[in-house]
């Protein structure tokens, strides 16, 4: 079974704007506190990044029970698949009613020990004071995406992050200067976008189709649950460490100076917009993976990635060279600080370059979660992850220059690259 370069990015744009729910919020928030302040700006990279780390836990999970629902869907078992969603989305609600509690008691002294800056540190904390409540929020929206992504069904996602995105814009736009708010403005604009977004995939999942809809059942089955969780627990790590280390970049940055934080806040806030075709195209070819597992088609997998990998470079590559062109006029949209533009020349390119390497190693990478082999997945990731801050703590030893940082970004996905083909290469065939 060969999935068409048509039939790939219809599948992709849904799934692409689902994940741009979570990524535009980061970027309006970051786009509207950069006329607040310097510090307010830089905060909300730190606060963002705390946030990504936890949101990715539930993302993870929802990568595994994707497989899962995406294995049954392809074996033509729709019962399966709901059960599986049934499953995934009771631990993920879970899931999230834990983290909120943790990270409320966690998050306060461990911020305090470990940034520099105490204005970055009380800007930091108002922001996940109300941030952190969203997780309640995004954990049930990514079990229904992973439901609707697994049985292909992906339309509804583009509504939903269009609604996320103009409530997300109005909130910021009346609780930051109509109210005054702030960072903590910015946070609950933020939380009610996302509440948004999963009650309309609520109102369309109830919409779905008789035959889809009779097979979602509530029901507490053990024996799903436990293979759901087998599975998911893997890449439910392996999301978590791929992001926990972000933190310490941003971390290592915040300690030589808030001017270099802020400009690494305005790149992380441009790639994240590559971050959503990169892990878009991934996510489908994770799916997708998982379907052709689930029919018997492996040997298909690998052509699969390669379409799919040749669909992303076509998009992202002129988007890359727009932006490239255009610095000074996106750069711009974040401050009026002519410093920081130009100061933040040289890493806006080492950023936007890695988006050759990123596109085929995020896409190996979920085709093998795809196939179920989250395990392995996880195992390439620690290897990946020691390397990496290995890097990170010689070019902080080193009092390295913020281009040169950004380069630690290269060894990740390479490396995270070379062991996902030999893989594929040697399971796939």
């Amino acid at each position: 079974m060969k999935y068409t370069y048509g039939k790939i990015w219809l599948i992709n744009i849904p799934v692409m704007m689902s994940i741009l729910v979570e990524q535009l919020i980061n970027i309006t928030d970051a786009l509207f506190l950069g006329h607040v302040g310097q510090t307010e700006l830089g905060a909300s990279a730190l606060g963002g990044i705390w946030f990504l780390a936890i949101y990715m836990t539930g993302f993870g999970f929802s990568l595994g029970m994707q497989s899962v629902i995406a294995r049954g869907n392809g074996a033509g078992d729709r019962d399966a698949a709901a059960n599986a969603f049934v499953q995934g989305a009771i631990v993920l609600t879970a899931l999230a009613a834990a983290c909120i509690a943790l990270s409320k008691f966690v998050s306060p002294p461990l911020l305090k020990a470990i940034v520099k800056s105490d204005a970055v540190y009380g800007a930091v904390t108002a922001y996940l004071d109300w941030r952190l409540w969203g997780i309640a929020f995004t954990f049930p929206f990514l079990a229904i995406r992973a439901f609707l992504v697994g049985i292909t069904a992906t339309r509804p996602l583009t509504v939903a992050a269009m609604i996320a995105l103009a409530v997300n814009i109005a909130g910021n736009t009346l609780l930051i200067f109509g109210f005054g708010m702030g960072i903590a403005g910015a946070a609950i604009a933020s939380s009610l976008a996302e509440m948004s977004a999963l009650l309309f995939l609520l109102r369309r999942v109830s919409a779905l189709p008789r035959e889809v809809r009779r097979t979602i059942r509530l029901r507490f089955d053990p024996a799903v649950l436990r293979t759901v969780t087998r599975v998911s627990r893997w890449s439910m790590v392996h999301s978590f460490i791929g992001v926990a280390p972000w933190f310490l970049f941003f971390l290592a940055i915040e300690h030589t100076g808030e001017r270099n934080l802020a400009v690494a806040n305005i790149l992380r806030s441009v790639s994240t917009l590559f971050f959503v075709l990169v892990n878009s195209f991934a996510t489908t070819a994770g799916s997708l993976a998982g379907n052709l597992a689930g029919k018997g088609c492996s040997r298909d997998i690998i052509p699969l990635c390669r379409r799919t990998a040749s669909l992303g470079y076509a998009i992202g590559i002129p988007l890359v060279a727009a932006a490239l062109l255009l610095h000074r006029t996106i750069v711009g949209c974040y401050t009026a600080d002519g410093g920081l533009v130009l100061l933040s020349r040289a890493p806006y390119a080492v950023m936007l370059a890695n988006y050759l390497f990123a596109l085929p190693s995020y896409i190996a990478t979920n085709a093998v979660i795809g196939t179920g082999a989250t395990s392995t997945a996880f195992r390439f990731q620690i290897t990946t992850i020691v390397s990496y801050l290995a890097y990170l703590w010689l070019l902080h030893r080193a009092e390295a220059s913020l281009p040169l940082f950004w380069t630690a970004e290269y060894l990740y996905v390479i490396l995270l690259l070379i062991q996902s083909c030999l893989y594929l290469r040697r399971h796939c065939v």
